[in-house]
């Protein structure tokens, strides 16, 4: 979580246009995630909710159009810009000989950041009566868990979190929907591309950015 002493962050896509394979996947895409925001991506497969996710995280650049952090484009500083996100992504990214622990331990580390709040955030998804067995021998909700424990413990303040209810059962999704409420009470934005109802909690919207208009749209944070 970004310190107390920093200003409220403010995530902006501006005009955004993806294309795939030659073909346009959304046009004119502009929003605005305020401090204690979460959206939902919604939408059919293959609507670019995950070339959204891909863009605001700076993986991959636009076709026209910018993502700005508190009213500085992202591209300024790519480095910068990845140590104030946690990315999910559809794979786990999980080494299967390692153990969760050592998975959490090696991502965190990788990335710069604390593993001082890894082991709240395993017991926070149920799963620390399993970090030390190796992910390979996980079970899919299981390892599902151990990578979204990395997004808990990360310290980011914007969470990027793409069908990360794959494989959950009811008491996960749950455990995951509380998690993401106070990390939004503490100013923290969230960005969920989902196909489940997943609860992101009050003033959370939705959006499809394959029926997205040429309109900006803005989604303000927690009241």
């Amino acid at each position: 979580m970004a310190p107390s002493s920093a200003p409220p962050p403010t995530l902006e896509a501006r005009d955004l246009a993806v294309a795939r394979g030659g073909r346009p996947v959304f046009t004119g895409l502009t929003l605005t995630l305020e401090a204690g925001g979460a959206l939902r991506l919604a939408g059919r497969n293959g609507g670019g909710k995950t070339s959204l996710i891909r863009v605001l995280a700076g993986l991959a650049s636009p076709h026209g159009g910018s993502v700005l952090w508190s009213g500085s484009s992202i591209d300024d500083d790519r480095e910068a810009h990845g140590r104030r996100i946690a990315l999910l992504g559809h794979a786990d990214a999980l080494k299967s000989a390692l153990t969760a622990r050592e998975n959490g331990i090696a991502a965190l580390r990788i990335a710069g950041r604390s593993t001082e709040s890894l082991d709240a955030a395993f017991a926070t998804l149920d799963i620390e009566h399993l970090v030390d067995v190796p992910a390979g021998w996980l079970s899919a909700g299981q390892r599902r868990r151990a990578a979204l424990a990395r997004v808990l413990a990360s310290g980011a303040p914007l969470w990027l979190l793409d069908e990360p209810t794959v494989g959950l059962d009811t008491a996960s999704v749950a455990a995951l929907e509380r998690a993401i409420a106070e990390h939004r009470r503490a100013g923290g934005l969230v960005v969920a591309a989902t196909h489940v109802a997943i609860d992101l909690g009050d003033g959370a919207d939705s959006l499809d950015p394959a029926a997205f208009s040429q309109a900006p749209v803005a989604f303000g944070g927690l009241a």
